[in-house]
């Protein structure tokens, strides 16, 4: 599938003194100065220029329509597994959650979704349609958006083994189809076949037999909130877990739960999730993280890598 829009005339599409201009038709819809500490799960980030809420995906792919070539577009789900600097985001967001929200069966084994629904949702989905292995994605704080960005898993299940195609489209709001061999992916990992797109929805197969139960499902997520800190601000995972081991493990053996630098914290309950316990900044986010690395490092000579991605520009 590749559908391309009539695109407006780009010439009035311009900046006027730094200032990004938007086509009449969304001007009143779009945000200027957004604080994304309202929009991420750490409860940390500077303004974004712009932030759009589309409608669905016909007026958001009408919005990249015209917006000025070379506009920075940074695409955003719940906001978790992020961290927004201080500086803010230059160029526009995009809501997904906001817009992209089609969740339909196809038939026996597969269904669409579409990038803005939270995995969450999916997962519950799933349950009522008697599809399985779908576990997996209740424990995912994101939307399916991100998780096909990253590859994102949980109680030993992960996105992309899953995914049999996905709808894409660049920034000019140009659409196609790909089928999942265009990309390579791995453990918290993928590559995508070209720059420059960013994920629309996915087609997804399970195996048409009952799985979990909605009552197991909620007893799974009660398991884990006794282990780990649901419901305050975090970003999930901070780290993905070194070959054999977990970056909890070797946090905590490093002596640093609790540990805090201004107000983010090691969390008291699960040593790899970091909680804004006030009104922490990225600047913290980032100090913190760095000496958690150098600690571990010094200690057991292990490089822990950030599981969450960094968005946006210092003050």
């Amino acid at each position: 599938m590749r559908a391309t829009l009539r695109k407006p005339a780009r010439e009035d599409a311009c900046m006027n003194d730094g200032i990004l201009t938007v086509d009449p038709e969304f001007e009143s819809r779009v945000k200027r100065n957004e604080p994304m500490s309202r929009h991420t799960s750490w409860h940390v980030g500077g303004p974004a220029d712009l932030y759009f809420s589309p409608r669905d995906r016909a007026d958001l792919l009408a919005f990249l329509a015209t917006l000025p070539d070379g506009t920075p577009l940074f695409w955003l789900g719940l906001g978790s597994n992020l961290l927004v600097r201080d500086g803010g985001i230059r160029g526009v967001v995009i809501d997904t959650q906001s817009g992209l929200t089609r969740l339909e069966r196809v038939n026996d084994t597969t269904l669409t979704c579409e990038a803005g629904v939270p995995c969450a949702r999916l997962a519950r989905q799933c349950i009522k349609w008697g599809l399985a292995p779908a576990e997996f994605l209740a424990g995912i704080p994101g939307t399916l958006g991100g998780a096909l960005f990253m590859n994102a898993g949980a109680f030993g299940g992960e996105t992309w083994p899953r995914v049999r195609s996905v709808d894409v489209c660049d920034a000019r709001g140009n659409q196609r189809r790909r089928p999942a061999s265009d990309y390579q992916y791995g453990y918290r990992h993928v590559v995508p076949p070209a720059p420059g797109e960013f994920f629309l929805a996915a087609a997804l197969e399970f195996e048409d037999r009952p799985g979990i139960t909605e009552e197991g499902m909620r007893e799974l997520l009660a398991r884990r909130k006794e282990t780990q800190p649901i419901g305050e601000w975090s970003c999930g995972s901070t780290f993905t877990n070194p070959p054999g081991d977990h970056a909890a493990r070797l946090i905590e053996a490093a002596g640093l739960k609790g540990h805090r630098i201004g107000d983010i914290m090691v969390s008291l309950k699960h040593a790899n999730f970091l909680v804004n316990v006030g009104t922490a900044t990225a600047a913290d986010v980032e100090a913190l993280v760095a000496h958690i690395q150098k600690e571990v490092a010094t200690r057991f000579n292990v490089k822990l890598t950030p599981e969450f991605h960094i968005a946006g520009e210092t003050r």
